[in-house]
């Protein structure tokens, strides 16, 4: 019986989302042996230029599309994992400016491979993209910190790994195992065990940030693994991030 498929086709192409937002699926992302989905969020800026939330692999096809709608302007890496594409879409896009979670710099993998980061991310938008996209910091133990993002626009909140929400029916068998034991299959997702762990080191400042994601109200969550929330966003979130704030 062949392996079920992980990913959300088409992949590594633009889906519309709402008025100057995209997604891109992709993957599979393979670490540690497991298989997983993989998401990029795309925002075009009032300035015309596109903003791109975790880079998923790079495709000169793909690259093509999105200058096609505005010029490359900005790669979010939002947490210490979500980088790995970085560099291509650098090598691809000179003109973009690179902007990242903290101590995602001091990482080895990051320095051993030369990924450029031009710039630490903290609770101020950067004039670029403030009154248009929001961010709030998310902090945890052993150098996690994950940025949510917000596009005022459209109501939509972009997370990366702090809810993921993989559908079993998806996983091949030792990726579901995966999934049930750190709780991230679907419809339940949240941060996964390992995360909520380092996330409760610094869980008073952490609840406080959740709480103020909540308050955002989000229409619709973008996941970057997984399902996400296309409706009744606050609700939904609400319920995945019930481990910090409930």
């Amino acid at each position: 019986m062949p392996s079920p498929d992980v990913t959300y086709p088409p992949l590594d192409t633009l889906k519309p989302v709402a008025d100057d937002l995209w997604i891109v699926d992709s993957g599979p992302q393979h670490a540690a042996g497991l298989a997983l989905p993989v998401r990029m969020s795309v925002i075009r800026l009032p300035s015309g230029g596109m903003w791109l939330h975790s880079p998923t692999r790079f495709s000169e096809p793909l690259r093509r599309e999105i200058e096609a709608l505005g010029p490359i302007r900005h790669l979010v890496a939002p947490n210490i994992a979500h980088w790995t594409h970085l560099k291509e879409w650098q090598a691809h896009c000179p003109e973009a400016r690179t902007s990242a979670a903290p101590n995602l710099r001091q990482r080895s993998q990051v320095q051993s491979q030369g990924v450029r980061l031009d710039r630490d991310l903290g609770e101020t938008p950067p004039e670029d993209w403030n009154g248009v996209i929001e961010q709030i910091m998310v902090p945890g133990g052993g150098g996690f910190t994950e940025v949510a993002f917000f596009h005022r626009p459209t109501r939509t909140l972009l997370l990366a790994d702090l809810v993921q929400n993989l559908e079993p029916g998806k996983l091949p068998i030792g990726t579901r195992l995966f999934a049930a034991l750190n709780g991230i299959l679907a419809p339940d997702g949240k941060a996964p065990a390992y995360l909520r762990l380092a996330i409760r080191l610094r869980r008073s400042e952490a609840r406080q940030a959740a709480e103020r994601i909540l308050a955002w109200n989000p229409e619709r969550v973008i996941l970057g693994h997984g399902r996400w929330f296309e409706k009744e966003g606050t609700a939904q979130l609400k319920h995945a991030f019930r481990w910090l704030v409930g």
